[in-house]
């Protein structure tokens, strides 16, 4: 038969770092607060969650790298809001940014979420944010504990 590795969602002794853009303040805030609800309702001492803010979307994967290098982090959670506006910069910043969080993960090994929502309006990122369709930054820590306990079952293997 064959052995099945899981992550489950206890995130007691892990330490975890969440960098959360400023653009969009309004609905960074929104998704930081569920994240760390969610972290502490799984077990995360508030003293083991780290905040780092960044200028906007476009800053997150620079800093996400330079958390994953450090070794502190069982996992790094990138959180953000890009509203689509007037000019192609939406385009740029949506596809560099889910780049660059992709490449933080698969270059250092980290467990890097992204957590960062785009949206074509602010009506849409208020929705994802927790007023109608959930909060996005819970779903983010709940993925971050649990590829941080699946990470950690493999190297065990």
């Amino acid at each position: 038969m064959a052995k099945i590795c899981e992550g489950h969602l206890i995130g007691t002794g892990k330490v975890f770092g969440i960098v959360v853009s400023r653009f969009n303040e309004l609905i960074g805030r929104k998704l930081l607060e569920g994240s760390i609800d969610c972290l502490i309702r799984h077990g995360v001492r508030n003293d083991d969650i780290f905040v780092f803010w960044t200028p906007g979307a476009y800053e997150i994967p620079i800093t996400a790298m330079r958390l994953a290098r450090s070794g502190k982090y069982h996992a790094v959670i990138c959180l953000g809001a890009i509203i689509r506006g007037e000019t192609p910069h939406y385009e740029y910043v949506a596809s560099e940014s889910a780049k660059g969080v992709a490449e933080v993960g698969l270059s250092t090994g980290v467990p890097t979420i992204y957590g960062i929502i785009v949206t074509e309006t602010l009506e849409h990122a208020i929705d994802r944010a927790g007023a109608r369709d959930g909060n996005k930054g819970v779903e983010a820590a709940l993925a971050a504990i649990e590829l941080a306990n699946l990470f950690e079952s493999m190297g065990k293997q």
